[in-house]
């Protein structure tokens, strides 16, 4: 990447005294990587002027809510509640296959790759696997598309994207996973929706979310007709 064609500020989801979140674009990297690119992480940074506590990551070819805490003690604060399953995190993915059942939980072992960047889902346990959960539901169907809101309830390498793929149904773009082909700009069509937690200092409970990527007409199509149904959803509360 080797031009910035945006305003990080364009990307500005929430800021107060203690975090700043940003919608990421797909084909951003969330911190440095071998390839040099600069890195939301390095962004923010620049924006803000001071040092940000990174509090989780996006793969490069997904798009969505990145929350950085500002003070160290907001940072302990979050990574606390993400550690104890007080985080809900919400994703919108984009599939050309429809699962069997239109809602329900998938719960696989991850086997992380030793030779790439690589994770796979197994039916059965075994060492060196970890448990991957999560729930989904399938909120509008195309004629080639289908619209996925997923939570996942653990935090696995690739959990959704190797998820998805076990069974038979990869996230659209993703050849990593399996899809047919990938998307032009090498995004894949996995989408950071929502975040919900509680903030470290005011105890209130705080729903940030970031809309799709505008300038995709898949994600647009699919999604946009659907926000005004879902739109008490949607809401930030601060």
């Amino acid at each position: 990447m080797d031009t910035i064609p945006f305003q990080l500020s364009e990307l500005l989801l929430h800021k107060d005294n203690q975090l700043i979140a940003f919608n990421k674009p797909a084909g951003l990297p969330t911190q440095s990587d071998k390839t040099g690119d600069p890195s939301l992480l390095q962004l923010a940074q620049n924006y803000v002027k001071h040092p940000l506590q990174l509090l989780h990551r996006l793969d490069r070819p997904v798009s969505g809510l990145v929350l950085f805490a500002q003070k160290p003690t907001a940072a302990r604060e979050l990574r606390r509640q993400w550690e104890e399953g007080e985080v809900q995190k919400t994703y919108l993915a984009l599939t050309a296959r429809r699962p069997e059942a239109d809602s329900g939980t998938l719960i696989h072992y991850l086997g992380k790759s030793r030779h790439g960047n690589f994770s796979r889902a197994f039916d059965q346990d075994a060492p060196h696997r970890k448990k991957a959960e999560l729930r989904y539901r399938i909120l509008r169907s195309t004629e080639r598309y289908h619209l996925w809101e997923i939570q996942p309830l653990t935090g696995r390498h690739h959990q959704i994207r190797a998820q998805l793929a076990a069974i038979n149904c990869p996230v659209k773009g993703d050849v990593k996973y399996g899809a047919r082909r990938g998307n032009r700009d090498r995004s894949i069509h996995l989408h950071a929706w929502k975040l919900s937690f509680t903030h470290p200092t005011s105890q209130q409970k705080i729903t940030l979310q970031a809309p799709p990527p505008e300038k995709d007409n898949l994600w647009k199509a699919v999604v946009g007709c659907l926000l005004p149904v879902v739109g008490c959803l949607l809401s930030v509360v601060c």
